[in-house]
């Protein structure tokens, strides 16, 4: 099902919470809802589920205005950070509860409503649990059987809500990799939003990077990641530096010196140079640089972090080293952004 978000504001006692934001979700994609608290992942996906009406703009499901259509009616699967288990209910009365409360023609017999649990209890490897309780399982257990629930009903769309919030470091991983088994196996148009980067870099098609309630940018992993194109892009996603420096005649500045960067396209003045710290090469010495006096070293896994004083209004930036490079003894240091972004200020 192809989800379509057009022209949409939302506000809170006249609080915009979402500002002209436009979004077409492809059949069968699995995208993430990224940014910080506050700006705005959790209402558009409120939204896109009928828990929340437009101030104005519309949401189509397919070719049909779903605006002002309720949950029921757009079919769609909800998972919550916090599971929202019956715990009177076995395993298997949970997972086929949206079934059983369905009307009329549309509830399937009790025999069927059980057979379709318990598939979907063996697609998220939970068979042989049916008959226990949500008490009797693990955090990572509970959460399989609200997606299992979720998908009982055979969605349109497929929304999760931090789902993974409320779990420890190891259990969040395991589950992202079976979240993304799931979905290449189902196929279902799935939206869920995270705050976490590295969940969303490593388990959605594409990536929704939001601020106050705008999109600032949509694109792949490696789109977001390595082609920012904004400052609060490029600060979010990843570990970066940010160096104030001024552009004169295509080559960029850091105070009195030219540090060997030219900058095509870029309009002369002050602005922001962006770098990540691992993607620098490391100079002896060199007439167009970037040089600073070693501040700080901690180590980062297999690497090293270098915190270094550039001067230049005592602005310090971060590059990385391998852990037992000579680097991170010296007093000082000179290296050369090999990926770097520039927005003016001015």
């Amino acid at each position: 099902m192809q989800v379509s978000v057009r022209s949409v504001c939302k506000e809170f006692d006249r609080f915009p919470a979402l500002d002209d934001v436009s979004l077409d979700i492809r059949s069968g994609e699995l995208i993430a809802l990224l940014g910080p608290s506050g700006s705005g992942k959790t209402t558009l996906l409120r939204l896109i589920a009928g828990l929340e009406v437009p101030t104005s703009g519309k949401i189509f499901f397919g070719d049909e205005d779903a605006s002002h259509k309720t949950v029921q009616e757009r079919n769609v699967g909800f998972v919550f950070q916090h599971y929202a288990l019956f715990r009177h209910m076995t395993v298997a009365q949970n997972v086929g509860f949206g079934l059983k409360v369905r009307k009329g023609a549309d509830r399937p017999p009790k025999a069927e409503i059980r057979r379709r649990a318990l598939e979907l209890l063996d697609l998220v490897q939970l068979s042989g649990l049916e008959n226990r309780y949500p008490n009797q399982l693990s955090g990572g257990q509970r959460q399989r059987v609200a997606l299992a629930r979720a998908m009982a009903i055979e969605p349109k769309v497929l929304l999760l809500d931090e789902p993974f919030g409320a779990l420890d470091a190891q259990v969040r991983r395991e589950l992202r990799r079976w979240l993304r088994d799931i979905h290449d196996a189902t196929g279902h148009t799935t939206v869920f939003v995270t705050h976490d980067q590295e969940e969303a870099l490593e388990l959605a098609d594409r990536v929704v990077v939001m601020s106050k309630g705008r999109i600032e940018q949509v694109g792949s992993a490696d789109e977001v990641y390595d082609r920012p194109n904004s400052p609060f892009v490029y600060g979010f996603i990843g570990d970066s530096s940010a160096i104030a420096v001024r552009v004169e005649h295509g080559e960029v500045w850091v105070a009195d010196r030219s540090v060997g960067l030219t900058a095509r396209g870029v309009p002369d003045g002050p602005a922001l140079l962006y770098m990540r710290p691992h993607n620098v090469e490391l100079l002896d010495g060199c007439g167009g640089c970037i040089a600073g006096t070693v501040a700080g070293a901690r180590r980062v896994a297999g690497s090293k972090r270098i915190e270094l004083d550039i001067g230049a209004g005592q602005q310090r930036v971060e590059i990385e080293v391998p852990a037992d490079h000579p680097a991170a003894s010296r007093s000082r240091i000179a290296f050369r952004p090999r990926n770097w972004a520039l927005f003016p200020t001015a």
